[in-house]
């Protein structure tokens, strides 16, 4: 029985009384143990028990921004899933993309989706762009522990912030370090194995006011790009039809390109190649 139950089995009034607006915070009170910090763990290393997600990359466009990840994940020198999922929407106008232990990651990141909507049922209003970022960075901080014994995740969030003054450049971008420490990114950022691949590739090709549609083609040239020298990241897969995760954050909200639509980007990027190996 989960402390503070009565044998009636009614919740205790922390669960009925208006409290804080951190979900985090609330369950840190009320069931420590489920929170991804706080789980002990066996002394020594443990980075090659469970799998890894790799690249994510964000570019800033006019009029918001784009994430865009790769769909393998490792477990040493095996590929563990081909077709994992590590971009998803934060709320209505943010996304986060996961490198790192990739059950830790999504469970992070799960988590945070519930803090803020959380946090905007209880105060009646969304937290600011900035706000978001910091909430994520102290999530992180939490899971240091882990991180120390090798279960590290890194995420990358980007959101188009509606307290912008001018909407074109309201794209923006925020990487994380493992302790917590947030960073705004100017232009674009990729994270995970192959960022160094994929982040040489944005810097010959990436231009301020790229449209939508150009960056998102450009995700997925860089996408390729870390899948070309980076061997946990995976390049489109014609034969099993896996392609990108690619995703907008723009004034109408976040947008998951459909298949077909990323299919049509990858497959353009593997033909110009089969052109031009070198890009």
């Amino acid at each position: 029985m989960a402390a503070g139950f009565d044998p009636s089995g009614r919740l205790p009034d922390v669960f009925t009384n208006a409290g804080t607006s951190s979900f985090t915070t609330f369950l840190s009170r009320v069931a420590p143990e489920m929170l991804p910090g706080r789980r002990p763990l066996p002394p020594g290393m443990a980075a090659d028990l469970a799998p890894h997600a790799t690249t994510i990359v964000a570019i800033s466009a006019a009029g918001g921004v784009v994430m865009a990840g790769d769909r393998r994940a490792t477990m040493g020198n095996l590929i563990a899933q081909r077709d994992i999922e590590k971009v998803h929407p934060a709320d209505a106008y943010s996304l986060v993309g996961i490198a790192g232990t990739a059950g830790i990651g999504l469970e992070l990141m799960r988590l945070f989706q519930v803090e803020l909507e959380h946090y905007e049922k209880i105060e009646g209003a969304m937290l600011s762009l900035d706000g978001k970022a910091n909430r994520l960075a102290s999530m992180i901080r939490g899971n240091l522990g882990a991180a120390m014994q090798g279960l590290a995740v890194v995420p990358l969030f980007a959101g188009f912030d509606l307290a912008a003054k001018d909407p074109a450049r309201a794209g923006r971008i925020f990487s994380f370090d493992v302790t917590g420490g947030p960073y705004e990114e100017t232009g674009f950022d990729a994270i995970g194995s192959g960022s160094l691949f994929a982040k040489s590739a944005l810097k010959k090709r990436f231009r301020t006011g790229l449209s939508i549609d150009d960056a998102a083609r450009l995700a997925v040239e860089a996408l390729y790009d870390a899948a070309d020298d980076d061997t946990a990241t995976g390049g489109p897969d014609l034969t099993r039809r896996i392609y990108p995760v690619v995703m907008t954050a723009t004034a109408e909200g976040t947008h998951r390109l459909t298949d077909a639509e990323t299919a049509t980007i990858a497959e353009a990027v593997v033909a110009g190649r089969m052109e031009n190996p070198g890009g």
